[in-house]
């Protein structure tokens, strides 16, 4: 009886151990590390740092295409791009935690998104390699010794802007304008070129040009309404983060009183500016995620691998600024197509759909 008894017992012991390593070989992988999976699945992982340098319209664009490529190209070569975003808000503090932690989570390579991303990347002189994306100049910024060859561990993606294209749209569409505002934020590398080209132009031409800057959001507002005050016939704006931030604060300002805003990017015009002209942002950042394919899967070298550019012939036409302005779209359209491979038409919002 006793025997029999035991041999229950451990019977009974035995079958609740089993069902106790039946449930831990059940667990939902849904709940696992994401390296573990790719693991277990046989795939590759790669862990990429990605870093926007403020929220607005273009850069968010990059961003959000950036991650859904890299989506794409891991689906379609079996491997798996673990991404640590984050979002710096143009502070300088704490973009440099942010690339200390991508640098401390041993990332294999780190994408940059805006000029002051790159430069404090390359400063941080590790040995990950660097992707940017839309750096107008990374010549000047001393990111690359040339577009063709980079000749370090780092490489991307430029927006550069055909400024004397953006100059030839002003006076098509206003060939008696004699006075320009220039509104940028002096402290953003990305709008030194431009306005630099800018003035040459205007004063090839012996145009009056006005510059007015500002580095927030209530310093642009300020610095809108005195070109009103300053009687300019149009405003041009380069790729500048500071002026895209603000541009929904001032684009009624500016329509009011009659003056066209030009700028650098598609971006402007969706929040209320009369014009953006320059490249596709949500093909730059396809592009951007391609170049990562081509060093972290093809093993290229970003020394050797060339900075991308793009064509820069499209203009976006805010359709309600336009008709604001006393302009009709048609005939801007049609004023506007011999300089521009094509000319699209936007509604204000707030982002991009």
């Amino acid at each position: 009886m006793k025997k029999r008894l035991i041999a229950t017992i451990l019977t009974t012991l035995m079958t609740v151990s089993l069902i106790g390593c039946g449930q831990t070989g059940t667990t939902d992988v849904s709940e696992q590390d994401t390296a573990q999976v790719a693991a277990q699945e046989g795939t590759t992982t790669y862990k990429v740092g990605l870093c926007n340098y403020v929220a607005d319209a273009s850069l968010d664009q990059i961003c959000e295409n950036i991650q859904s490529t890299l989506e794409e190209i891991g689906k379609e070569n079996n491997v798996t791009f673990e991404i640590e975003y984050d979002n710096c808000n143009a502070d300088a503090n704490v973009l440099n935690q942010i690339i200390a932690n991508f640098i401390a989570d041993d990332v294999d390579l780190m994408i940059g998104v805006a000029t002051p991303v790159a430069m404090s990347m390359q400063a941080a002189e590790s040995d990950i390699p660097i992707i940017f994306s839309a750096v107008t100049d990374p010549v000047s910024a001393g990111l690359v010794e040339s577009l063709e060859a980079p000749g370090a561990n780092i490489t991307g993606t430029s927006d550069y802007l055909d400024t004397d294209a953006v100059m030839n749209l002003i006076f098509a569409a206003d060939s008696s304008a004699d006075k320009i505002g220039l509104l940028y934020d002096a402290g953003q590398d990305a709008s030194t070129t431009p306005i630099a080209d800018a003035k040459a132009y205007l004063d090839a031409k012996g145009i009056e040009y006005v510059e007015r800057t500002g580095t927030s959001a209530d310093e642009v507002a300020l610095a809108a309404e005195a070109l009103v005050s300053d009687g300019v016939d149009a405003v041009f704006t380069p790729q500048d983060n500071t002026i895209m931030q603000a541009e929904l604060s001032i684009y009624e300002t500016l329509a009011k009183a009659g003056i066209p805003h030009y700028t650098g990017a598609d971006s402007f015009a969706l929040n209320g500016a009369f014009l953006g002209y320059g490249v596709d942002y949500a093909n730059l950042g396809v592009e951007t995620a391609y170049m990562v394919k081509d060093v972290l899967l093809d093993g290229k070298d970003p020394a050797t691998l060339a900075v991308k550019t793009f064509d820069n012939g499209t203009a976006t036409v805010n359709t309600e600024t336009c008709s604001a302005l006393g302009f009709n779209f048609d005939e801007i359209k049609e004023t506007f197509a011999p300089y521009c491979t094509s000319v699209n038409e936007i509604t204000t919002a707030e982002s991009f759909d």
